[in-house]
């Protein structure tokens, strides 16, 4: 691996945690945290472009906005940094060997954020040898509320 994937890497986790930090911590809304991180980047692209290379100029916006996707997941779904930072490093790697798939297509970096985030939470089921772990347990109970809820106001 060189340096410019090292650097993709550690973009797409750091966007990701940044966007989360922004969106719970300072509540900021998910969209608008996302867009900060996405502007920032593509500024500082525009800005500096012979302090990178034509490959990371090219690619590293791209990355942080699309791993700013994965922050923007709800802190009742996922609140672990750590985790969070995983699926930006997840993200980069799918978007990294199918970004010539997606070429063309809207909705390419929404969909490679939604499989780094599914895969990143399916990491439990496979520590467990397939049981449902506590995170899943409390996210199908909070569909089940949901679904109580909503036919009460019926």
């Amino acid at each position: 691996m060189d340096i410019a994937h090292f650097i993709l890497f550690l973009a797409g986790g750091i966007s990701a945690i940044i966007t989360f930090i922004l969106h719970v911590n300072f509540k900021q809304g998910p969209v608008r945290a996302s867009a900060l991180v996405g502007v920032l980047v593509g500024v500082f692209v525009l800005v500096f472009p012979k302090l990178l290379s034509p490959y990371l100029t090219q690619n590293l916006p791209l990355v942080c906005f699309g791993a700013s996707f994965i922050g923007m997941v709800s802190s009742k779904v996922l609140s672990n940094y750590v985790l969070i930072g995983i699926s930006g490093i997840v993200f980069t790697l799918i978007f990294l060997n199918t970004s010539t798939y997606f070429h063309g297509f809207g909705g390419g970096l929404g969909s490679a954020a939604c499989i780094a985030l599914l895969v990143t939470l399916s990491i439990p089921i496979l520590k467990k040898k397939g049981t449902l772990s506590n995170g899943f347990l409390q996210l199908r109970n909070q569909m089940r509320s949901k679904k109580k809820r909503k036919n009460k106001n019926k």
